[in-house]
Parts: structure tokens; sequence; C-alpha cells
């Protein structure tokens, strides 16, 4: 099991032509901007770091755009750096899910959330 975040830019309507009947019609369109996938097995350490809910469930914690994750990942990354021990403690037996995994995919897409503050988030769990 895992978790895909993905950071969505603003809805677009896009006119194309048909290829089947040849007529203009209209489409909504939402580009992802960012997508990434975790393992599950790092609930746990991301709980210990004060970002579970950030990352697994924004929508509980009513955030909908990547600038209200900016902070709170900034300050789950500075204490997992800070005390790498306490957090590797939390690395899954089976090597899938570790500290040194974990922490630069944070930072992938904190760096996504700083480059589209106003993108909309949504994850899959």
């Amino acid at each position: 099991m895992s978790l895909d975040v993905h950071l969505i830019g603003e809805k677009k309507v896009v006119l194309c032509i048909c290829k089947e009947c040849g007529h203009p019609h209209t489409v909504e369109d939402r580009e992802i901007l960012f997508s990434a996938n975790i393992t599950h097995n790092l609930n746990k350490m991301a709980m210990e770091a004060g970002i579970y809910e950030h990352l697994w469930r924004p929508d509980e914690i009513d955030i909908t755009t990547a600038k209200e994750l900016i902070d709170p990942l900034k300050d789950g990354i500075s204490l997992m750096k800070n005390d790498p021990e306490r957090f590797k403690k939390l690395d899954s037996p089976n090597g899938w899910g570790r500290y040194v995994d974990f922490v630069p995919w944070i930072e992938k897409y904190l760096n996504a959330c700083k480059e589209s503050p106003d993108a909309h988030v949504e994850v899959s769990r």
C-alpha cells in the first residue's frame, strides 16, 4: 500500500475539435504539476515528525493548497534532520520505508509546494 500525492494546477477550459464528429467541444483540463508516491510504512515516522495529517490526510485538517503545506513540511524536515536516530528507529524492518528515503521525498514535495504555492493538493491513500 502506498500514498500518492499530487499538486494540481488551475482548471482550464480547452477548446478542441473532436476527431470523431469534427465539431468543436470544450473540456476542463487540470495540469498535474507534481506527483509522488511513498509507502504507507512511513506513516509512523510522519506521525513522530508531526506531519502525518499534512501528508496523508490534508483534507481532514482543511489543507487545500500547496502553500499551506510549506511551513509544516519545513518543520517536520527540520525535526527529522536534527534527530535522525530518533526517526531511523522507525525504519520498516523489511526495508520498505526508511528515513534515508523519506526525508528526500518530503524535501522534493516541499520544493514543489514552493514552486506552485497555489496548486490544489490531492492525495490517494
